[in-house]
């Protein structure tokens, strides 16, 4: 009886301290949109243009900002190096995860080709395929031994991964530039998200068992907002410069999403799931710029023109020729690291970094688990 009591005693003590331990994802698996596209676009349809990747990389490295991203941030905080895009082809190492997400995606198909709206056709269903392919593709390669051993994940890898998703803010624009209202956006948000649940779930049907879901940011802040996208009146505006309805539906958008992972996590016993508020500290940063040390937060650090340095015609890093001889006009401004927004669209290494320190403690997540906690299901108290 003694000898059954002290077995139970070590049980829960050895339960207690695993719980209690830090995660050890040997991978990541990432989902997205251009808030952490490592390359994926650049390789199927053309590089980012310098000055992109100056602050960190000093030269393009297949991000749309000036340096690193979150999930760049997020990979090296767990001791990983930084994902590779699934879709670029040369000296790429997938042996701690890989990375399916895609400038311009969505969560739902559109319609549309990407000249015609600038939306990727990489969109979060198309990104899980590839990801079943890479899965089931890896493993035979991977056994074939050689030069892939040391090129791609172990097989174990896969359930002990951590998969991250950032995606659905492209979603929502792509109503408005459409000419929809508000109301006909917040319509199919539900449409949205039964497609992400489709997503996740397929994930999780191939083992995938840590989610870390991001929600999406204010982007009624955004220069390429604010400039394409008329705001009727005053009153739409809000106190820190930005678009009103458009951050109403990002919220909107986000408390169903909420809702959603907390769904999955009931239907998916076996997972655990992170839900991370990153609209609220991205909403902060803008709002609060001068007093975190950021200057001019409407303002597109790399541009040319217009009231918020951005024109949809000539991006970052743009040219034009003039009597024969080519000229750089959308130029980076003297001091990035000072500044949030990148290019109009997308936020600079100190923005994202900014971002990352407040988040990876887990005090704007639900449940409030740091990320190297992120395997671990929170106990009910």
């Amino acid at each position: 009886m003694r000898l059954l009591l002290l077995l139970l005693l070590l049980h829960n003590v050895s339960l207690t301290m695993s719980s209690s331990s830090p995660c050890e994802f040997p991978a990541i698996f990432n989902f997205g949109d251009s808030n952490s596209d490592t390359g994926g676009l650049s390789a199927a349809f053309g590089p980012a243009p310098p000055p992109n990747g100056e602050t960190f990389f000093g030269r393009p490295a297949g991000r749309y900002s000036d340096g690193r991203l979150i999930i760049d941030f997020i990979a090296q905080s767990l001791g990983l190096p930084h994902l590779n895009a699934y879709l670029d082809s040369v000296g790429t190492n997938f042996t701690h995860g890989a990375n399916f997400a895609t400038a311009g995606s969505t969560i739902r198909p559109q319609n549309t080709t990407l000249s015609q709206s600038g939306y990727s056709p990489f969109s979060l269903d198309v990104q899980t395929w590839q990801f079943t392919q890479f899965k089931s593709r890896s493993k035979f390669a991977y056994d074939q031994g050689g030069v892939y051993k040391g090129l791609l994940p172990e097989e174990d890898y896969f359930a002990k991964a951590l998969y991250t998703f950032d995606i659905g803010q492209n979603d929502l624009t792509a109503g408005y530039f459409l000419d929809m209202s508000t109301e006909q956006v917040k319509a199919y948000i539900p449409d949205v998200l039964e497609k992400f649940t489709i997503a996740v779930e397929s994930i999780y049907g191939q083992g995938g068992r840590s989610f870390w879901i991001h929600n999406t940011g204010p982007f009624g802040c955004l220069p390429y907002i604010l400039d394409n996208l008329h705001i009727l009146s005053g009153s739409e505006v809000d106190r820190a410069g930005c678009g009103s309805p458009f951050n109403d539906v990002a919220k909107s958008f986000n408390g169903k999403l909420k809702e959603t992972v907390a769904r999955l996590q009931k239907s998916l016993p076996l997972a655990v799931f992170t839900y991370v508020d990153v609209y609220s500290i991205k909403y902060d940063l803008i709002s609060q710029a001068k007093n975190h040390g950021f200057g001019d937060p409407l303002l597109a650090c790399c541009g040319h023109g217009g009231r918020y340095n951005y024109n949809k015609h000539h991006g970052c890093g743009s040219k034009i020729t003039v009597n024969g001889t080519e000229l750089v006009i959308g130029k980076s401004c003297k001091e990035p690291l000072k500044r949030i927004n990148w290019d109009g669209v997308h936020y600079t290494e100190a923005g994202n970094k900014w971002v990352f320190d407040r988040i990876v403690g887990g005090a704007y997540s639900d449940p409030p688990v740091p990320l190297s906690m992120a395997c671990h299901r929170q106990q009910p108290e």
